[in-house]
């Protein structure tokens, strides 16, 4: 980690205790930004520092894996208060010559408008007909809109100033009550396994080898229920979420089974 990084994290740190006080003291909620995955671990590291005034964590759908902090409670302050979090659908005006556009696309759009990233959650890829697409963090999926979570402060100049997409003309509308998307659900698939070991399940979803696997953990590229560890032998529980930055999630449901060889049969739900 550089030094730099190191001195954002500090700062982030001293941040989450500043929103921590504030809310405790004035008896308001406080929120951050949208975090990364990596910027939630300074969270959950000094979380028993903070755990006082209350918290929770949100991102504006179950399956974003960029979320807000809200420090306060309705146990702590006697009231609940909703989320600053919005949904805008980003759909082309001539769909029949609209490009397939992927994440990279749609997040470069957004950027190009001078808006911070730290004001936009996780943008989902779809396609109108549920074909190929769906959810999409990684840029690897295309799709003909999007789907975006942003800070509610900023709905009304993403609706009136959002017009293109790489080549494509675009309009927006913010989006109400529950948000539907495509491949929200995971494909539930059964793999068969030498242990339920953590680096085993994901070397044989990804099909990659045990080296390759054990690479991503000393990388900090392994996230379990959105907690960064480096322990490649963590036996996976029953609804276990584990994030693989740079080739996907998915959710552990357990033991189905043994082969007559010995080895175990699991499933697993994979998303994207």
């Amino acid at each position: 980690m550089t030094e730099t990084s190191d001195k954002e994290l500090l700062q982030l740190k001293n941040r989450l205790c500043e929103l921590a006080e504030k809310s405790y003291n004035r008896g308001i909620y406080t929120y951050t930004p949208f975090l990364s995955l990596s910027q939630q671990q300074v969270f959950y590291a000094a979380r028993s520092e903070l755990s006082y005034a209350g918290y929770g964590m949100e991102g504006g759908a179950p399956v974003c894996e960029r979320k807000m902090i809200r420090f306060g409670c309705p146990e702590n302050l006697g009231y609940e208060e909703a989320y600053p979090i919005a949904a805008i659908r980003v759909q082309p005006v001539m769909p029949k010559f609209a490009d397939l556009l992927t994440h990279r696309d749609f997040l470069g759009a957004v950027m190009n408008l001078g808006i911070e990233r730290s004001m936009i959650g996780d943008i989902f890829v779809q396609t109108p007909d549920g074909g190929p697409g769906g959810v999409c963090t990684s840029g690897k999926e295309s799709g003909q809109y999007g789907i975006l979570f942003c800070q509610e402060s900023i709905v009304p100049y993403l609706l009136e100033n959002l017009r293109q997409v790489k080549h494509t003309s675009m309009e927006c509308r913010r989006l109400e009550g529950e948000i539907v998307l495509q491949s929200a659900e995971p494909e539930k698939i059964t793999v068969t396994v030498s242990s339920a070991r953590i680096d085993s399940i994901i070397a044989k979803i990804y099909h990659i080898s045990r080296s390759q696997s054990l690479a991503l953990f000393e990388g900090g590229k392994i996230f379990v229920n959105g907690i960064a560890t480096e322990n490649n032998s963590y036996s996976l529980k029953k609804e276990d979420t584990v994030t693989v930055r740079g080739h996907g999630k998915f959710i552990y449901y357990g033991l189905t089974g043994e082969t007559k060889k010995g080895k175990e049969r699991i499933s697993v739900g994979v998303f994207g």
